[in-house]
C-alpha cells in the first residue's frame, strides 16, 4: 500500500462559535414558554377556577444554563388531578350557590376545560400526537436567536 499524507487544518472563528452557544439557553427558554402557552390553549388542563393554568402554572428557568426547563404546576392538587383521571375535570361551563356565612347565597360560575384530562401533557410527550413539537420550536428559535 502507497504511504498518503494527510493534513487538515481547522478555523475555529471564536466569535461565531460564542453567538451559536449563547443563542442555545434563550432558544430553550423561549420553546419552553411557547410549550406552556400550547398547553394553555388546548385545554387540556383541569379548570375551575383557573390558578392551575395561570398563576399557578410557571415555567422555572433556574437550571436553563444547564439545558434544563421545567413546566410546573405549583399546588399538591396538580399532581392528584394529573395523575388520577377518575376525578371531575370541569369540562364545561357550570354555576353553583354557595351559601355564605352571613346567611346571604351567592351565585357562582366557572368556566370549564373542554379537553380537560389527566396526564394532560402525554400529547407533546414520546408517542403523542404533538411529540415533535418542543425539538421543533427549539430548532427554530436557536436558528433565530443564532442567526442561522
Amino acid at each position: 500500500m502507497a504511504n498518503r499524507n494527510v493534513t487538515c487544518k481547522v478555523t475555529l472563528y471564536k466569535k461565531q462559535v460564542r453567538k451559536l452557544t449563547d443563542a442555545m439557553v434563550p432558544a430553550l427558554v423561549d420553546t419552553a414558554e411557547l410549550l406552556m402557552e400550547e398547553v394553555r390553549r388546548a385545554d387540556v388542563i383541569p379548570r375551575m377556577d383557573g390558578p392551575l393554568e395561570d398563576e399557578k402554572f410557571f415555567v422555572d428557568k433556574t437550571e436553563a444554563k444547564n439545558g434544563k426547563v421545567r413546566l410546573v404546576h405549583e399546588g399538591p392538587y396538580a399532581r392528584r388531578l394529573y395523575f388520577h383521571p377518575e376525578y371531575h375535570f370541569h369540562k364545561a361551563p357550570w354555576a353553583e350557590s354557595i351559601k355564605r356565612k352571613d346567611g346571604r347565597v351567592s351565585n357562582v360560575t366557572h368556566d370549564g376545560s373542554p379537553n380537560a384530562r389527566g396526564k394532560w401533557f402525554s400529547d407533546w410527550l414520546s408517542g403523542g400526537k404533538k411529540q415533535n413539537f418542543a425539538q421543533k420550536t427549539f430548532n427554530l428559535f436557536y436558528k433565530m436567536r443564532a442567526g442561522i
